[in-house]
């Protein structure tokens, strides 16, 4: 049986049109022939749920039609590679002056979502941050730090590479983080994280020179880097024999699941994290840093509970 192209509903007009914008494709543009059939599928969907003049479509049709193929579940890229399609298809009818406006013009599809990445557990975790043996203390103290620090307060990659020593406030158990949109937070940070930092700084000054603000930085004494960071976060993760690769925002992300694992409190734990979209929850409700601190601190798996 033939797999051939999607036939069209009939409309000589409309497929004429059709045609001619999948020649120009082809023999004007060049795109190849894998493209050209793409093309063809979508504009093929459109007939399908237009059989219609091209010029009686309106912006409000196009936006039912993407509605509806969201409901049949077409998948968000599915959708954003039609609308593609569509737009090129009337820019190139209005270029003809077959059509006076693009109907889909500025329509964009769904977002797709970014994948989560994928779960540790509460064993794996620990299993990453377990202290690392047979490496330079002061390397071992700083990963360590490092490694607490990320699965502690959740913290962004970049977020750890920009802290100063000024942000650390180790008496009170807090960090001072500037987040996306230079929007700046106080985030706690648990007794095991507090620990492995007053560690690292101990033997901080052993690379670092006297002017050097940052709290972590290389041999050299300079600022460490996010890739340098991101190396050493995997090799930790190796060292601990994961299945997958260990990254800083996968300790961010086992951070925010295992709180929301044990507290069920979605808005406390997207304030810790610093979410942009906060300013809409807080229409709402406000969380005040004593509330959040009381999740934190009854929830947390290595905040300042001793087992």
């Amino acid at each position: 049986m033939s797999s051939g192209p999607t036939p069209l509903p009939d409309a000589p007009e409309q497929d004429a049109d059709i045609a001619a914008f999948l020649a120009h494709l082809s023999d004007i543009r060049g795109h190849s022939p894998h493209t050209v059939q793409a093309y063809r599928r979508d504009l093929a969907r459109l007939r399908g749920l237009h059989n219609g003049p091209w010029d009686a479509l309106k912006a409000a049709d196009m936006r039912r039609i993407a509605g509806q193929l969201a409901r049949q579940g077409r998948h968000p890229r599915s959708i954003q590679r039609f609308l593609s399609a569509v737009r090129g298809f009337f820019a190139y009818q209005v270029e003809q002056r077959r059509m006076p406006a693009n109907p889909a013009a500025g329509m964009r599809g769904p977002r797709a979502g970014r994948p989560l990445p994928r779960d540790l557990d509460v064993d794996q975790t620990q299993r990453a941050l377990t202290p690392a043996e047979g490496i330079e203390p002061n390397l071992a103290a700083r990963d360590q730090a490092m490694l607490e620090l990320l699965y502690s307060s959740g913290l962004r990659l970049s977020e750890l590479t920009g802290l100063d020593l000024t942000d650390l406030d180790l008496d009170s158990g807090l960090v001072r983080v500037l987040g996306k949109g230079r929007r700046e937070r106080s985030v706690p940070v648990g007794r095991v994280a507090r620990d492995a930092l007053r560690t690292w700084l101990r033997c901080r000054g052993d690379w670092a020179t006297a002017d050097e603000r940052a709290v972590f930085v290389s041999r050299r004494g300079q600022r460490l880097g996010n890739r340098a960071v991101q190396r050493r976060v995997a090799e930790a993760g190796r060292r601990a024999g994961l299945d997958v690769r260990l990254h800083p925002h996968r300790l961010r992300h086992a951070f925010a699941s295992h709180l929301l694992e044990s507290s069920g409190d979605l808005r406390a734990i997207q304030e810790l994290l610093g979410h942009a979209n906060l300013e809409t929850t807080q229409i709402y409700t406000h969380l005040d840093y004593q509330h959040l601190a009381q999740v934190y601190d009854a929830a947390h798996p290595r905040a300042r509970r001793r087992d």
